[in-house]
């Protein structure tokens, strides 16, 4: 039986970099994947393929000339299931071919087949012509991901009814579209879609949607949706979904009314892959929806030297904080010193437009009763912004007024999820609004706007300096109503 200082048990974004970290710290590492390519989740039917389905589909929709040419106006003309197929297959092949040379180039041992712990010292692995193999390992990271929630209520049949996996399984536009579940999942495939000029409906039994995110930016998103006739149906619960005669699907809500459409994406939520884990056999216990709790700040099970990371904990389930979640595993498993990890980081939500966050919602700092102003700058108002023709798309800057130091910046539109590095840099460094009014921007740039911003949220501050902005740029900056300070009523 062979024996490996670290088993790692999947090979999405937590996994790879747990197994390469320890690695690197001249560890013997083993990662068992069960799909017949590595990946994970990620690489196969999560981020790279829904990521690499949006670039298609803004691409060969001419999404981003419309601006300029007019809501008619089409690079490609009958878009079809097989054009947005044939990019997503060269992406995954790319991908796996760069995973399989790090986990080369690193020494780390792959292994294909189904994994379950025999004890909290051993794992058994079916293989994929059904025979076992034993190993025994000193530490684990389970990075197994999750799998789409399935109702029985929910008839999928994976054309007409599916979920986010079986959709990238069968590429193809539909003349309608439904998606239940209003969350990072539903709403991209949404946007992704309605870019294609799919009519989409949402349906959300919450009253709102992405609530981790600033409410003005999901006001501004929410107006961007329905002005390109996306229905959002908030408050609505499914009752059940049947298939007419045609084979479209039928969403039945709770309130009586009835949404037909040529396809429905049910995505209301994941599930924690660990059913055939044999969990029972370690101790590792894992909640209803099989997710795994951990130590927060080393990412340990109930068993110490068992460790988990990625999706299968649960928020915020991103590839970038899930990779950060596998590393510090490995650094604290084999006691490695460990940076501390940065106070903010970014959220990346790849809808159409783009919405990302970094730091301290509105609504968050009202909620903490420091005394704040924001900025706000349109995409439109830059030189920039009207050379692409952009129409919409916001930044939003939150600064303290009794330290000046940034709280918070919240963008919609086009590539905000590049734009949300600066703010996430300034943040982290604990810098204030005066960065950004000093500071020259390369013009023109979208990222103008935070200078646009800050001079926004500057002009409305009460003046603690005798700085001045340049009076030409005072101008350019939107005026808007001073909101009052929040109190303790």
């Amino acid at each position: 039986m062979e024996r490996f200082n670290l088993v790692v048990i999947g090979s999405g974004p937590a996994g790879r970099r747990a197994a390469i970290q320890a690695a690197k710290l001249g560890k013997s590492v083993l990662v068992v994947e069960n799909r017949l390519r590595l990946g994970g989740v990620s690489v196969h039917t999560g981020t790279i393929p829904s990521k690499t389905l949006r670039e298609t589909v803004l691409n060969l929709s001419g999404w981003r000339e419309r601006g300029f040419y007019g809501l008619s106006y089409r690079v490609k003309k009958d878009i079809e299931g097989k054009d947005l197929g044939a990019r997503l297959r060269k992406t995954l092949d790319y991908e796996i071919e760069v995973l399989e040379h790090q986990f080369a180039r690193n020494g780390v041992r792959t292994f294909g087949g189904m994994a379950r712990f025999r004890d909290e010292h051993h794992l058994v692995v079916t293989d994929h012509t059904g025979d076992e193999h034993n190993f025994a390992f000193d530490n684990a990271v389970i990075a197994v991901g999750t799998a789409p929630f399935r109702p029985a209520n929910i008839p999928f049949d994976d054309h007409a009814v599916m979920d986010s996996d079986s959709l990238v399984g069968e590429l193809r536009v539909p003349r309608s579209l439904t998606v239940v579940g209003a969350g990072v999942i539903g709403i991209e495939y949404a946007t992704i879609f309605s870019a294609l000029d799919v009519p989409v409906t949402i349906i959300e039994p919450r009253e709102t949607f992405l609530e981790f995110i600033d409410r003005e930016i999901i006001e501004e998103f929410t107006h961007d949706l329905r002005q390109r006739g996306v229905t959002i149906r908030l408050g609505a619960k499914v009752d059940r979904v049947e298939k007419d005669a045609q084979g479209w699907a039928i969403a039945h809500l709770t309130d009586g009314r009835q949404i037909r459409s040529d396809m429905l994406l049910y995505a209301a939520g994941r599930v924690g892959a660990t059913t055939d884990l044999g969990l029972e056999h370690c101790g590792v216990v894992p909640d209803e929806r099989g997710r795994l709790k951990v130590d927060p700040a080393t990412f340990q099970t109930q068993i110490p030297h068992i460790y988990a990371a990625g999706d299968v904990i649960g928020f915020p389930s991103l590839a970038s904080t899930s990779m950060e979640q596998g590393r510090i595993a490995a650094l604290h498993a084999f006691g490695a010193s460990m940076p501390p990890a940065p106070e903010f980081f970014p959220y990346g939500i790849y809808a159409v437009p783009e919405i990302s966050t970094v730091g301290l919602t509105e609504q968050q700092v009202r909620a903490q009763y420091i005394p704040y102003e924001c900025g706000v700058a349109r995409f439109r108002e830059t030189s920039r912004g009207h050379i692409m023709g952009l129409q919409s798309g916001m930044m939003k800057m939150i600064v303290s007024l009794e330290t000046r130091r940034l709280l918070g910046v919240h963008i919609v539109g086009e590539g905000a999820t590049e734009l949300i590095h600066i703010g996430q840099a300034v943040l982290n460094l604990g810098a204030t609004l005066d960065y950004f009014v000093e500071n020259t921007f390369n013009y023109p740039t979208l990222a103008e706007a935070y200078k646009i911003a800050a001079l926004d949220a500057w002009n409305r501050m009460p003046r603690v300096t005798p700085v001045a902005p340049v009076a030409d740029e005072v101008e350019t900056a939107p005026i808007r109503k001073k909101a009052p300070a929040p109190t303790r009523d």
